[in-house]
């Protein structure tokens, strides 16, 4: 499965919010507090900056592993593909797909609390031969007043778990309290992407129905069914339905 349909969405989630004018963008301490966490854990922090579309990437011996040299990094680039390269593919799939649920479900919290969640989740090497497991969290550490999000600090680890598993083992924590937030909890605010007539016409595509037999089935005329086929493409920013169905069945959003 191409990992573009997913990643394109997250990409333009986060790249295309509305970032307000004049806003004082100070990253230098968030640039601070990176290295010195690096310094310590000797892992590997990836800073991103969605407004300026770039990256600053701290990497302490764990960095070695992922091909980073040891120090510092900037990409101009907010999402680090020089890290995700050298991961299981399908993995780093589902890993955009958990942000894009942890982006929707952190957009309705107010700000005192926004910051207390994480992802956190276990991916795969991409060598299969010598299968290794690289512990990943993502946190958001500012947002503006309108609500866009600014920066991020993703943290790369190696794991301790050498269990092998499908799936990254994805969760949202709430990191004050320990409550982990269940599928359940987070995943009706992504759902609210699409429509209830788009989830169902949608729904109808992965069985396989073409638009003549999605109208019947629902009733609606056939060109009610392609504008809302249309309209999912635009929404879910890809090229065609078949991304569409790999990005919703990678979501969650339908199952057949």
């Amino acid at each position: 499965m191409a990992n573009t349909s997913i990643e394109d969405q997250l990409t333009s989630t986060l790249l295309q919010q509305t970032f307000l004018d004049g806003n004082m963008l100070d990253i230098e301490d968030y640039k601070k507090m990176a290295a010195a966490y690096v310094s310590i854990e000797q892992c590997v922090a990836v800073l991103s900056d969605f407004q300026a579309d770039c990256s600053y990437i701290y990497a302490g011996n764990f960095g070695k592993f992922l091909g980073l040299p040891l120090g510092n990094l900037f990409i101009d680039s907010a999402f680090e593909d020089c890290i995700f390269d050298k991961l299981n593919s399908e993995d780093v799939i589902e890993r955009h797909a958990l942000e894009l649920h942890f982006f929707q479900y952190l957009k309705n919290l107010p700000d005192e609390e926004y910051r207390n969640y994480s992802t956190f989740s276990r991916l795969r090497s991409s060598d299969d031969e010598n299968m290794n497991y690289v512990n990943h969290r993502t946190m958001y550490l500012k947002r503006s007043p309108n609500g866009s999000v600014l920066f991020a600090l993703c943290l790369y680890a190696p794991s301790t778990n050498s269990k092998f598993q499908t799936g990254i083992d994805g969760k949202i924590v709430n990191i004050k309290t320990g409550e982990t937030i269940t599928s359940e909890k987070y995943k009706p605010y992504t759902e609210t992407l699409l429509s209830k007539r788009e989830l169902e016409i949608l729904t109808h595509v992965a069985k396989g129905n073409n638009s003549d037999q999605i109208a019947n089935f629902l009733n609606i005329s056939v060109y009610t069914v392609r504008r809302h086929r249309q309209n999912i493409i635009q929404k879910m920013q890809v090229a065609n339905t078949t991304e569409a169905l790999k990005t919703a069945f990678v979501m969650g959003l339908i199952s057949v």
